[in-house]
């Protein structure tokens, strides 16, 4: 429910609708009205007062008829759940050219139960292709391994053609440079197959898994989110980064596992600085203020932000997001929250505060965004940037640059800065900003 919407009109819309549940419920079990109405005890023109919500009915009636219809009285007094309705709600929302009857989405949901779950079982299945087609998008565009792999095939390819158009084209070719091309033939053909397969092997869904990944990033990616950005036994001393990155199953080269152990010597030396324990009295008495936090603790904003991140919900109260990014705006570490969509690969939206920090170095910032997408939201992000070491004379400062993101719950921003996640699956129009066109069906 959005944050204009008023919570006690649903209820009295529902309270209002039971006659038609009852009228529904009435035609599924194929009964008539007349004999219903004898059933229960009233007259047929009373009954169709009630279908027709031009009667309330509770108590000892309402029982009767449920009784009559084999149905439990909760099912003609809740009438559809929540969720279906907001996700009608939704489906109206994103298609602006519909003039849908938002205001009776309630009771079409009472009266065809069964409509309504699939018009939003449909917008349901919409939703999680036009993600698909996202993240497929971002992979086929920066993904290293496919871009090798793609460039293997057409090279082969290639070769092919030449060395096929030679032996077509000349007829009084020497024995010997017939049998050499003849050999490079078969050896380019047999390249190509096998170039083919592995990349048939790379796209198969049916493959899917650590083999599949093929990017230390993206192995680096997995371990994090399967350890849920946090690890008890760095915090107890248990276990060191060597130890968890060697050991790692998702970890499968020797370039994910160094970057990880970059990120977890990282994670050891800010927990050190910031005990799980002293943060979480602090938090609790503070709040999740990590400007408060830091003057409290001495600790820098970057490190604060890094902290705050990695402590479980329970400590911090709210989903917590990071972003962090090198000089050139790349994304180095990301921890995504619900509803802040962080791309995987490639550029990001250069509207976030994060790539904005970048030109105020140590100067803190604080914004409200709205990102882009088929529910948008709004986000309260803290962004701060810091040299990685001390400049010198001989060499210019190599900046860094923090994002802590987290879901704004309260009042709405009045005046929130709208974003996107990269430009090619951001449906935004009209943006200054804008790299090239938006894939999605809303960019075109």
């Amino acid at each position: 429910m959005k944050w204009f919407d008023k919570p006690g009109g649903e209820a009295l819309s529902r309270d209002t609708l039971r006659g038609s549940r009852i009228r529904e419920r009435r035609t599924i079990a194929g009964v008539r009205q007349s004999e219903l109405a004898r059933q229960v005890g009233i007259s047929a023109s009373y009954l169709n007062l009630i279908e027709h919500n031009r009667r309330r009915i509770g108590g000892k009636l309402l029982v009767d008829i449920s009784v009559a219809l084999g149905v439990e009285p909760a099912v003609l007094t809740e009438g559809a759940e929540a969720a279906l309705i907001s996700t009608l709600r939704e489906a109206a929302a994103e298609n602006a050219g519909v003039s849908a009857e938002i205001d009776r989405v309630d009771e079409f949901a009472g009266r065809f139960p069964g409509w309504a779950e699939l018009l939003a079982g449909h917008h349901r299945r919409i939703a999680s292709l036009e993600r698909t087609v996202e993240t497929l998008s971002d992979r086929l565009t920066h993904d290293p391994h496919l871009a090798a792999s793609m460039h293997e095939v057409l090279s082969s390819a290639a070769s092919i053609r030449s060395t096929a158009s030679i032996l077509a084209e000349s007829e009084d070719l020497e024995a010997e440079w017939r049998d050499r091309f003849h050999s490079n033939l078969n050896e380019d053909s047999a390249r190509l197959a096998e170039s083919s397969k592995m990349l048939v092997q790379y796209l198969d869904e049916k493959d899917g898994g650590a083999d599949r990944r093929g990017v230390p990033q993206e192995d680096v990616d997995a371990f994090l989110e399967a350890h849920g950005y946090h690890f008890p036994e760095l915090e107890s001393g248990e276990a060191t980064p060597d130890d968890l990155a060697r050991n790692a199953p998702e970890l499968g080269s020797d370039a994910a596992r160094a970057m990880a152990r970059g990120i977890l010597r990282q994670y050891a030396e800010d927990a050190a600085h910031l005990p799980l324990a002293p943060m979480a009295q602090l938090i609790a008495r503070l709040g999740f203020e990590p400007d408060r936090l830091s003057r409290e603790t001495g600790a820098g904003l970057s490190r604060m932000f890094r902290r705050l991140a990695a402590l479980p919900r329970k400590v911090t109260g709210t989903e917590t997001g990071l972003a962090v990014c090198d000089a050139s705006g790349s994304l180095v570490f990301s921890k995504p929250v619900a509803g802040f969509a962080l791309p995987r690969f490639g550029a990001a939206c250069p509207l976030w505060p994060l790539f904005t920090a970048l030109t105020r170095p140590q100067t803190p910032l604080r914004r409200v965004v709205e990102q882009a997408g088929r529910n948008p939201g709004l986000f309260d992000c803290m962004s701060v940037s810091w040299p990685q070491a001390a400049p010198g004379f001989n060499g210019d400062a190599q900046l860094m640059a923090a994002m802590l993101v987290v879901p704004l719950r309260g009042e709405p921003d009045p005046d929130p800065i709208p974003v996107g996640v990269s430009c090619r699956i951001c449906t935004r129009r009209n943006c200054r900003s804008r790299r090239e066109r938006s894939i999605l069906k809303e960019g075109f």
